[in-house]
């Protein structure tokens, strides 16, 4: 073989072989290219930035705002939220009202203070004694909002007023309607008054009043 051809051979492998040998390896000292895109730190890299002592309570959204008639509530307990207390409320009246009027208090006992429940538990018993049964069709609630509240003695109170469509009627052992007309859709306006302990671990609030709206 021509002994140029092997000197030059000799230099390009010679210089492949420094080609390889520092691919991939990076010094600490390499700057941006000026074609890479610079993004905007995100939130995690912002906190990476800072002392570890740092206050998260500073990124918590303040309460949600309260109505008048539920500000005493917030005061005792600022953790108190009007729209989920609300929401919870309304998903606990239509389960009650459909509750009593099957006569299936047992699926509704731990919404029912004792009082409440004892005085339902009467009523369907009555009921059951004349031979009467009652059909209902919950269409749905109109309206929803906390009309009074108060904390006394470490419980907190909140009165809400239900305006709901409702389609209610109840026959006697023959089946014959003695009440309501089953072509008709009621509006039934309805305060019922909830209870809860303060500080407590249990979220739930429990019916201790009822009454007709004003």
């Amino acid at each position: 073989m021509d002994p140029v051809l092997l000197i030059l051979a000799g230099v390009t492998a010679f210089i492949l072989f420094r080609l390889i040998s520092v691919m991939g390896t990076r010094t600490g000292h390499e700057q941006r290219s000026e074609l890479e895109p610079v993004r905007p730190k995100s939130a995690r890299d912002q906190q990476s930035d800072t002392d570890f002592g740092v206050d998260l309570d500073d990124d918590v959204a303040p309460p949600k705002p309260v109505s008048t008639n539920a500000r005493v509530l917030r005061e005792a307990d600022a953790s108190f939220d009007e729209g989920e207390f609300l929401n919870g409320a309304r998903g606990a009246y239509e389960m009650i009202v459909e509750g009593f009027a099957s006569g299936d208090l047992r699926s509704i006992r731990t919404f029912l203070d004792t009082s409440i429940y004892d005085a339902f538990k009467s009523a369907v018993a009555a009921r059951e004694t004349a031979g009467q049964s009652v059909d209902l069709k919950f269409v749905g609630i109109e309206h929803a909002a906390i009309v009074a509240s108060e904390v006394t003695d470490q419980w907190m109170s909140a009165t809400a007023e239900f305006t709901s469509n409702q389609v209610r009627v109840t026959r006697d052992k023959e089946g014959e309607v003695v009440d309501g007309d089953p072509n008709r859709i009621d509006l039934v306006k309805d305060r019922w008054t909830f209870s809860r302990k303060l500080g407590s671990n249990d979220p739930n609030w429990t019916l201790v009043a009822t009454g007709g709206g004003a």
